[in-house]
């Protein structure tokens, strides 16, 4: 029978995974350990290998080599970055490496217009008053999203979604995306640069993946490019926000706020519970003790049907490597 190792497996995922084996005759093993040199030595005797993690495998290239000697024929993501993987070095090995580009466009798209919402609504500032039994709404006048022009920096698959929705409820969606897709062009306008982009924006709302062109894309001289009242959200990969210049710019007043799903350095913070203790991401501290400032744990990913088609695509990838065939989320 067909073996396949899952690392990092969540309780969440298990069903799915059990459905999936079942359907198709494969033996599906799950830890929940990250997948490192150190624990590289768990696929030995496996058919196929999937992965799901934020930290970096590693810097040794020879942990692919190892992979390849074990008789494995790819390194799958269940998620749609690959970032983590040195892919020269996978490519190198003879590994093909695939990921779940599209594993739910609507369960990210959805948490960036639920942020944005919760912003222009100061909901976030209502809830603060409440908690303290503060009744009062004078001040905290909120925007309708049809007085507003959102822009989204990255008209992919999830950013193109974006666009639909927020077309829907009325705003003006203007996008800045090196690929133009003529299909959106019905829901939103194309601008010539992200500066054109910036300055335009009553909210921007980030939906790009994380490469070099990406990091740091937003830093400290795009942030002051942007209105005193807009917004910013970031659904895609922390490091595409430079964290210090964003804090600077709040702490400024050179913007109104943020939603932040993801955050430079939140490996060492997310999906995990540091109660009772301080944190050690003294930058992301700051940010949580801003009233004009939401974070939450990179769960834009996190509905029922987005963790299914995850386990479900990258299984199926898998098993058609194993039997010899080709798939189109390969690198």
């Amino acid at each position: 029978m067909t073996k396949i190792l899952m690392f990092s497996v969540r309780d969440d995922e298990e069903a799915a995974i059990k459905d999936w084996a079942a359907k198709n005759n494969v033996q599906v093993d799950t830890n929940d350990l990250e997948f490192h040199p150190e624990t590289a030595h768990l696929a030995k005797g496996y058919d196929g290998l999937v992965i799901q993690q934020r930290s970096a495998i590693g810097d040794d290239p020879k942990v692919y080599q190892q992979l390849a000697d074990y008789g494995l024929k790819q390194l799958t993501s269940r998620t749609a970055g690959v970032d983590t993987i040195d892919l020269a070095a996978a490519k190198a090995a003879g590994l093909t490496v695939t990921n779940v580009p599209a594993y739910s466009p609507n369960s990210v798209a959805e948490m960036a217009v639920t942020q944005t919402m919760r912003l222009i609504r100061n909901l976030e500032l209502f809830d603060q008053r409440i908690n303290q039994q503060d009744f009062r709404w004078a001040g905290l006048q909120a925007r309708e999203i049809r007085s507003l022009t959102v822009g989204i920096i990255g008209a992919g698959r999830i950013g193109g979604t974006v666009a639909h929705l927020f077309h829907g409820l009325g705003a003006k969606v203007i996008a800045y995306d090196v690929k133009k897709r003529p299909e959106l062009e019905d829901v939103l306008t194309y601008v010539d640069t992200k500066e054109d982009l910036l300055r335009q924006a009553d909210v921007v709302t980030l939906h790009v993946d994380l490469n070099p062109t990406s990091q740091a894309l937003i830093d400290g001289p795009a942030l002051k490019l942007m209105k005193s009242d807009a917004f910013i959200i970031n659904a895609s990969r922390g490091p595409v926000i430079v964290t210090e210049a964003l804090v600077a710019a709040l702490k400024a007043g050179e913007i109104a706020g943020a939603a932040l799903d993801t955050v430079e350095g939140e490996a060492a913070l997310f999906n995990q519970d540091h109660s009772g203790e301080p944190l050690q991401n003294d930058l992301v501290a700051q940010l949580m003790q801003m009233p004009n400032v939401i974070i939450t744990p990179h769960v834009g990913f996190y509905t029922n049907l987005a963790v299914k088609n995850m386990v479900d695509i990258s299984l199926d990838d898998v098993l058609t490597i194993i039997n010899g065939g080709s798939t189109d989320h390969a690198f």
